[in-house]
């Protein structure tokens, strides 16, 4: 019986689950589904443009699991764009990462998940209510509980 696989740690969750091809139905489409994880790694990778080596660390996987994570998603995005099929977001094995934030209003520091903070607006101090803590300590550290939306169901999520 083999291991279960090792939660990969993810800062992000897509806001937006599906792309596809303009002027194309979605029930008249094909998919390609790109795991969570997969996405962080295209992320990490092509868009803040590190290393590898540094990637795997941001994700707590070894470089090679983190190289076959990146090549299943580049595989799958350039298979979606050159036969016209939609990409859809969901599942996986990973668990969301918790970054380091302090409130502007009454200086209280907490933890909460990184995609709390997606779209430039960071999370709400638990201890004021103030709107806009601000994150601090060095982004990519942390541990996380839990899944993200389409983790339930699919592949495989966990809460600790």
């Amino acid at each position: 019986m083999p291991r279960p696989p090792k939660l990969r740690r993810v800062e992000f969750i897509p806001l937006v689950t599906v792309f596809k091809p303009a002027g194309v139905s979605l029930r008249d489409l094909e998919e390609e589904v790109l795991t969570v994880e997969e996405l962080e790694a295209i992320r990490l990778k092509d868009l803040e443009g590190l290393e590898q080596e540094e990637c795997a660390e941001r994700m707590q996987v070894s470089r090679p699991t983190f190289q076959r994570v990146l090549s299943s998603a580049r595989e799958k995005v350039a298979r979606a764009l050159v036969e016209g099929k939609a990409i859809r977001f969901e599942g996986g094995t990973y668990r969301l990462a918790l970054g380091q934030f302090r409130c502007g209003s009454c200086s209280h520091e907490f933890e909460a998940p990184f995609a709390a903070a997606q779209g430039g607006v960071d999370p709400a101090c638990p201890q004021c209510g103030a709107e806009r803590g601000k994150r601090i300590g060095r982004a990519g550290h942390g541990h996380g509980p839990g899944c993200g939306p389409g983790g339930k169901g699919r592949g495989r999520c966990e809460s600790r």
